[in-house]
Formats: structure tokens, sequence, C-alpha cells
């Protein structure tokens, strides 16, 4: 289909994030299947585009520049379709084209504080935003349509009655693995973690955990502030746990740790998917992860779960994949359930949602 854009401003090329790694995959994806121009504000962000003959690249203001109020002028010249936006700031006043917007989770609106690497001003605009639901509802609904990358997203947007537009699940995923470690790590000492160090991801209960684990090690795999970092280390010194921390690995040195691993854990108390599930599970690793709906939708049977408070719980179900076959049955599981999310996929739903737009 001609016509479909893609607003690629939101891609990190310094520090990749979930928008980043949801923009490069699913772009990629559409661009096996169909024509795809894809809007950025700088030449680093057009690099990490993929290379393809059914791309085209087309060079804007920022999205924060005050230009972006103006921008569709522009565009309204370009023979646009269909501009489909990762989030939800893409200008489209006095637009003649369709317009889908993204709202990738609802984490925000229950755990209120700002990413740090936000300067003082945008942190207080951001919780004054996250007060009340009515700001999103306004923009939201001056989308044809919106996306997000989960079901349980989309029942709590319902919940929350954040918009009048039709709702589209366009799920998250991962990208394929080079290969796939079936060898029984049962009897593995080492549980992985990936992800942030924020409050409600709850690293603190598996930290707890660890103290019922004597000969198990919990290897914390993203990077960590020193001063977060003294105060697990507190914890783990209290209790007794063996804790690692490896302050950031890169994309080889992650996978060779699921392929080690006895399973990927997470005590996260909200999530918005959960990448890091997904890319352990298409590896053949076991998931132990807290009892909260998108695990439930994202791990389905494969997860094995326990109450995000609960160290004790938690250290029980590490337990259970101590066992040679129980190992063998949730990581078959998991191979099994990966094949749920895939861009492969995601992109057939991408152009679904184009065309369907495009006909009315």
């Amino acid at each position: 289909m001609e016509g479909i854009w893609f607003d690629g401003r939101y891609i990190n090329p310094t520090k990749p994030d979930g928008i980043t790694s949801f923009s490069l995959g699913l772009i990629e994806e559409v661009l096996n299947l169909t024509p795809l121009t894809v809007m950025v504000d700088s030449q680093q962000k057009a690099d990490l585009l993929p290379k393809s003959d059914q791309l085209r690249i087309y060079f804007t203001n920022p999205v924060a520049s005050p230009k972006e109020l103006f921008s569709t002028r522009r565009l309204n010249r370009e023979g646009i379709k269909v501009l489909f936006s990762p989030m939800q700031t893409t200008s489209g006043l006095g637009r003649n084209f369709k317009l889908v917007y993204t709202l990738h989770d609802m984490i925000y609106y229950r755990h209120r504080t700002p990413p740090a690497n936000f300067n003082l001003f945008i942190r207080i605009v951001w919780f004054l935003y996250h007060l009340s639901y009515w700001p999103q509802r306004r923009l939201l609904n001056l989308a044809d349509a919106v996306a997000t990358v989960s079901e349980t997203t989309k029942d709590q947007m319902l919940v929350h009655r954040l918009t009048k537009r039709p709702i589209y699940v366009i799920h998250n995923a991962a990208q394929a693995p080079e290969r796939v470690e079936k060898a029984n790590r049962h009897d593995s000492k080492f549980l992985v973690y990936m992800g942030s160090f924020i409050g409600y991801k709850n690293v603190e209960t598996l930290i707890r955990g660890m103290q019922y684990l004597s000969d198990h090690t919990l290897v914390l795999l993203s990077r960590i502030t020193a001063e977060r970092k003294a105060e697990l280390q507190v914890i783990a010194d209290e209790v007794g746990a063996d804790v690692r921390f490896e302050n950031g690995v890169t994309r080889d040195e992650y996978h060779e740790w699921l392929h080690a691993a006895k399973a990927l854990v997470s005590a996260s108390m909200d999530e918005g998917f959960g990448i890091p599930v997904v890319e352990a599970m298409e590896r053949g690793c076991p998931v132990i992860l807290s009892d909260i709906p998108i695990f439930d939708e994202v791990a389905g049977p494969a997860g094995l779960r326990f109450t995000a408070t609960d160290a004790i719980a938690f250290s029980e179900q590490v337990k259970r994949l101590g066992v040679k076959r129980d190992w063998k049955l949730h990581s078959d599981l998991g191979l099994t359930q990966a094949e749920f999310f895939t861009w492969e996929d995601s992109a057939e739903l991408f152009i679904e949602l184009c065309e369907e737009l495009a006909a009315s």
C-alpha cells in the first residue's frame, strides 16, 4: 500500500529504549511487505533504519520544535494516506490524512515518578500531566485510531475511557534469536534480571528471596547508578544474598546469559509489556515472574508466578526449576509462547490497520 508513513523521530540513537525497539522492529518488518516513508529529524536516526528499496526517508523538524505545530502544512502536500506515530505528540493540526497515535502503557498513572533523565521542567510537567486522565483523553481523541502493544493496556484504556477512537493491539516483539540453547539447565546456579531499577520494578524482593537460595547467584545485567547499587547492596548484605552487578552488557553478552541461566526473573509490580520475557522464552530460558496481568498475557502458561512482594514464594519457584523435568517443561512452553509475539505478525496487523483507515 502506498502512502503509509511512520514517525521515526522517537527513535533514540544514543540510549535505545522501548519506543526505539518498537519502532525499529516494526519498521523493518513492514518494509518486507510494503513501501514505507519514515520521518526523522537527524542523520543519526536515519542511519539506524534498515536498508531497503521500499524505504523512503523524510527529514523534518524535531517533535519538540515549535515548528511541529505547523508541520502538517508541509505534510499535507506529500500524499500521505496514514501517518503512524509510536507516541501521542506528533502534531495533526489541520491534516488531510489519517493519524494513528500509540499509547504503550499506563504505568505513570500509577507510579508518577518521572524518568530521571528528564530535566526539572519536563519532570514537573510530566508529573502534573499524569495526575488526571483528561489531558491524555484530549490528545488521543485528536487521532483517527489508537494503537497499543498489549491486550492488558487496551483493557486498562477502556476501563478509564481514555479515548473514543477505536483501539488496535499491535504487539511488541523481539528480534528472532540466532540460536536456541536447548541444553537442560536445571542445575544452573544463575538467575538473571534485565530491566531498570526504578522503584516499581521491585528488585528488592528478588534480592531478599536470594537468602533462601544460598547456592544461587542473582545477576543484575542492566546499567545502574552508584547510589542505587549501594542501596541494593545494603539489602543483599543484610540477608546474605549473592548478587552480581554487571552494570550493563552487550546484546551478545545478554543473550549468552540467557543461554546459561536457570531462569530470567522479575518481581515487577507494573510493566508495559516485558520484552526481556519474550527474549528469554524464545531462547529456551524459563521465566519466573510476579503475578501481574501483563506477565500473564505475555508469558501465559510458560511463566512460573509468585506474589510480587513474597520473597519466599519467589524462591520456591526457583527451586521448582531445579527439577530436570520441570525445567524442560517450562523451557518448551516458553518456546511455544514466544511464537505469539513476532514482528512479522505485528507488521501484518499494522498494515491491516492502515488499509482500514485509508479506506474509511
